[in-house]
């Protein structure tokens, strides 16, 4: 009598997300068996892998724009869920394998060369990052005491800042009518968090408790504190100066760090991820160097996209992360946040805006252009 034919069960946990139809690196990551490993543990501030990838469960995605789908509740949920981290680190980073490479770091503005663009072409240039607070849970898992905890630590230190980064801070919660439409004249002022892959990852609860934006009076370096990381930092001005924006992002985010250490604080930061932020996209470095450009020409090109794509820059709408490239203006600024130091990544965005602009002004005058060749995403 024959033997029955073998047939392999996979296991599948009772509560197992069902994310088929997903399209997120948490979804393509995923498995039953990881799930089985991971779904009872828990870093020591309780917070588990259901809650790490809610947004991802929540939210499926466009299907040709993929997210990352999950977030980390405190530093230590990027070791205790290290099985599903490092393939949605490796997949959103271009390949970048947290295990086995290291990030560098480089805040040394002056190695930076050819900051200053054309004004006929870049309308304002920004650097952006983030930095989180070590020992506190970061904005999706944060009880109400630590988040107060984290905007105590961030305003005192941020009071010790002199001379031309000297300012102010605004509570969300006690801001006047007035000063609230100040800041969203100045484009300033963040709002209550209404994007659902926000909402579904807890960072909007008990808004706008602890919430608020210090900037200096010069209205060029600014702090956003407990959004959906515990600070953004940003230096902006109008302008094509990247070179200027960059030494003051530079020399401010210093201060910054050395007035919190003077307090007895530290950023979260190791050598293989970089900074800590709740989002592993912005791993790294955080970075996002930008600038505001008017491409008539380039943007109705059909090998724009393959140029942004080979210069490992992107191209978003000028109302942010969520908006649509329309007209003549866009975003441009780094596709990478790991695996490349800070200045690299600038460097990269100087060097790629001038190429555009000098490809806008070939289109002008009626020459062709050309597909340059892809940069690497990061060094080995």
């Amino acid at each position: 009598m024959p033997f029955p034919r073998c047939i392999s069960v996979t296991f599948y946990s009772a509560d197992y997300p069902d994310v088929r139809k997903h399209n997120n690196c948490m979804a393509s990551a995923l498995t039953p068996s990881i799930y089985a490993r991971l779904s009872d543990k828990a870093t020591p501030n309780n917070w588990t892998l259901d809650q790490c990838i809610q947004t991802g469960v929540d939210n499926p995605g466009h299907p040709f724009i993929k997210t990352v789908g999950m977030v980390a509740g405190d530093e230590e949920s990027y070791e205790v869920f290290a099985e599903l981290f490092d393939p949605v680190i490796k997949d959103r980073h271009n390949g970048y394998d947290p295990r086995t490479m290291k990030h560098p770091t480089d805040l040394d503005s002056s190695k930076i060369t050819s900051g200053i663009f054309d004004e006929r072409y870049v309308l304002s240039s920004r650097v952006r990052t983030g930095r989180s607070i070590r020992g506190l849970s970061l904005p999706p898992a944060c009880t109400r005491s630590e988040r107060r905890e984290v905007e105590r630590v961030v305003v005192t230190a941020l009071s010790g800042l002199k001379g031309d980064l000297a300012g102010r801070y605004y509570s969300l919660g006690e801001m006047s009518d007035r000063e609230q439409q100040h800041l969203i004249d100045e484009h300033f002022l963040f709002d209550k968090p209404v994007s659902p892959l926000l909402t579904a990852a807890g960072m909007a609860r008990d808004w706008p408790d602890a919430r608020g934006i210090w900037h200096n009076h010069e209205k060029n370096f600014l702090i956003w504190i407990n959004e959906e990381d515990h600070t953004r930092v940003i230096s902006m001005e109008k302008g094509g100066n990247m070179k200027r924006v960059f030494e003051r992002f530079c020399k401010g985010l210093k201060q910054v760090e050395h007035l919190i250490q003077e307090r007895g604080w530290e950023f979260m930061w190791n050598e293989r991820l970089g900074y800590i932020l709740t989002c592993p996209s912005n791993l790294g470095t955080g970075l996002r160097a930008g600038v505001h450009i008017r491409l008539p020409f380039l943007n109705k090109d059909p090998r724009f996209k393959k140029i942004l794509e080979n210069l490992r820059l992107q191209k978003r709408g000028t109302g942010g992360v969520d908006t649509a490239a329309t007209g003549d203006t866009v975003d441009i600024s780094n596709l990478d946040r790991l695996g490349k130091s800070e200045v690299e990544l600038v460097q990269l965005v100087i060097d790629g805006v001038n190429y555009l602009i000098e490809c806008e002004k070939r289109l002008e005058r009626g020459q062709d252009i050309k597909i340059p060749s892809p940069i690497p995403p990061f060094r080995k």
